[in-house]
């Protein structure tokens, strides 16, 4: 079977060697339709190469030029049943270089004349890096307020930064206009699905190191989705492979201040609720999810509901004393990426596994 670009909602296919970064009937997202090169066999993994590419039976792209050694992350116990992947040691610091190379490999092997992204921070830093590796011209669209640790960090990979004003969805607006000009590769951790199939390499980990198991429940932190949704690829690829024999339990996390896909889960909806008149978000130290209209929402809501899962939603001092928390015990671990443990840290009654996404160092500490 070829490898195509497939629209979810109405069936519209494209060529992955276009430059079509959404579907041109009703400008929604891709999914990806591919075959991988055979099952994963456990006993083919020692020996192979120690990043996220060991597991290239299941990955859309092999033989990668950009690597920068992504992926295989520590995987530490916090309490008894609590244990912290550590993402925040991947080459840019965050959890976002498993689909940043993915994008940065698939543009190189396209030639575009430019690529664009947008992002809150650490998207872009990743992009912005994969993009420097890969000899590609790269333009970073973040929203003012964004950390200056990020936009230093996307300037030093000699990346152009935008900065716009407004939120995070007039950000991505800017984007997706920059993003339409003939010659340019959209590198959307949101749009292009083969972000999707590199953050899956997590739960891959995860397995991996369990021993050919998953924990109860997988806990991460959703704005965009991409980590979750990569997670919810993986339990269905390892459960199809007959590698696992039951799906853990995926726990969505949500600043309260920014909750939109918590409200519509929680209401029973399968699409986000419509917002009133004028509503603007709140701020939130959650940066990195403070998604107000997630273009994946529906797609999400369905992952979690199928995983048996939740939704969860912490409030901005458990925000605060869940990164001081951690800090004590030796992860110094940026606000976005708290929000798990401050979510899921005292459960006692099952195995979880929670991801520390983005070194501290992206924000600083919280005041």
């Amino acid at each position: 079977m070829a490898t195509t670009y497939r629209c979810p909602q109405d069936g519209t296919r494209a060529d992955v060697t276009s430059l079509a970064w959404c579907c041109p009937v009703c400008r929604g997202p891709w999914d990806l339709d591919f075959e991988g090169a055979g099952p994963l066999r456990p006993g083919d993994l020692p020996g192979r190469v120690n990043s996220l590419w060991r597991y290239e039976e299941v990955l859309p792209l092999s033989s990668p030029a950009t690597t920068l050694g992504e992926g295989r992350t520590p995987l530490v116990p916090l309490t008894g049943t609590v244990s912290a992947k550590l993402d925040f040691l991947m080459p840019t610091l965050s959890f976002k270089d498993r689909g940043a190379v993915m994008l940065a490999e698939l543009a190189r092997r396209l030639s575009p004349e430019r690529v664009v992204a947008d992002s809150s921070g650490n998207a872009g830093t990743a992009v912005a890096a994969y993009c420097a590796r890969a000899a590609l011209p790269c333009t970073v669209y973040v929203p003012e307020g964004t950390s200056a640790k990020k936009t230093e960090q996307i300037r030093a990979h000699g990346a152009r930064l935008e900065i716009v004003p407004g939120d995070r969805e007039a950000t991505a607006r800017a984007a997706r206009t920059a993003a339409d000009a003939p010659g340019t590769f959209y590198a959307s951790h949101v749009f292009n699905p083969y972000f999707l199939h590199g953050t899956k390499t997590y739960v891959y980990e995860l397995w991996e190191d369990l021993g050919g198991r998953l924990p109860d429940a997988i806990a991460v932190p959703v704005g965009n989705g991409t980590l979750l949704l990569g997670a919810a690829l993986a339990t269905a690829e390892l459960l199809a492979q007959g590698l696992i024999d039951t799906r853990p339990a995926l726990i969505a996390v949500q600043a309260e201040a920014v909750s939109p896909l918590a409200a519509a889960f929680h209401a029973g909806a399968h699409d986000l609720l419509d917002a009133p008149a004028g509503t603007t978000a709140s701020p939130t130290l959650a940066e990195g999810i403070a998604i107000p209209r997630p273009p994946r929402a529906r797609a999400i809501l369905a992952a979690v509901r199928e995983s048996g899962g939740t939704f969860l939603t912490v409030t901005e001092d458990r925000i605060r004393t869940a990164q001081r928390d951690l800090a004590t015990r030796g992860f110094y671990v940026e606000t976005t990426g708290v929000a798990c443990w401050a979510a899921v840290g005292g459960w006692t009654d099952r195995s979880v596994v929670v991801p520390l996404c983005g070194a501290g160092l992206k924000t600083g500490l919280a005041a």
